[in-house]
């Protein structure tokens, strides 16, 4: 493990039930790879009706590119925007009934200034529960 939730919520601006990633396991300037249980939590603040859409892993996956932001591109903290999805694809279709804890990859294609392109999977073990690619905008810095 790299970071713990605690260090995890230093690095974004998520706070409380809404810090879904549980930890990172390995990231280099490249690519990140990190661990949620949160999606089993009854009082994940993005369930609807009790369920969890597969579509909600997407945030799961953008929290994932801002921590690898913070990390290795020195946009700790700074408003970010999803700006694009595409390519998405759902193997299934609610993430609330894994049983196994969720691991989401991201890889950064393309990263130049405040503009970064992401490839993303999350997967159960080895099940692709859903992927697609990001794009991602950061705020430019004051003053």
């Amino acid at each position: 493990m790299i970071l713990d939730r605690p260090a995890i919520a230093r690095l974004i601006p998520h706070v409380g039930d809404m810090c879904l990633l549980h930890e990172v396991l390995q990231a280099d300037v490249d690519s990140i790879r990190a661990r949620a249980t949160s999606h089993r939590d009854r009082a994940n603040p993005l369930r609807e009706n009790g369920i969890l859409p597969a579509l909600c892993g997407v945030e799961y996956a953008a929290q994932a590119m801002a921590v690898h932001g913070a990390m290795y591109r020195g946009k700790r903290r700074r408003p970010g925007m999803l700006a694009a999805l595409r390519e998405v694809e759902l193997a299934v279709a609610r993430l609330d009934d894994v049983a196994e804890d969720l691991t989401v990859d991201a890889h950064c294609l393309l990263s130049e200034d405040w503009h970064f392109l992401y490839r993303f999977q999350i997967r159960a073990r080895d099940r692709e529960l859903l992927s697609g690619r990001a794009t991602v905008l950061i705020g430019e810095p004051a003053g």
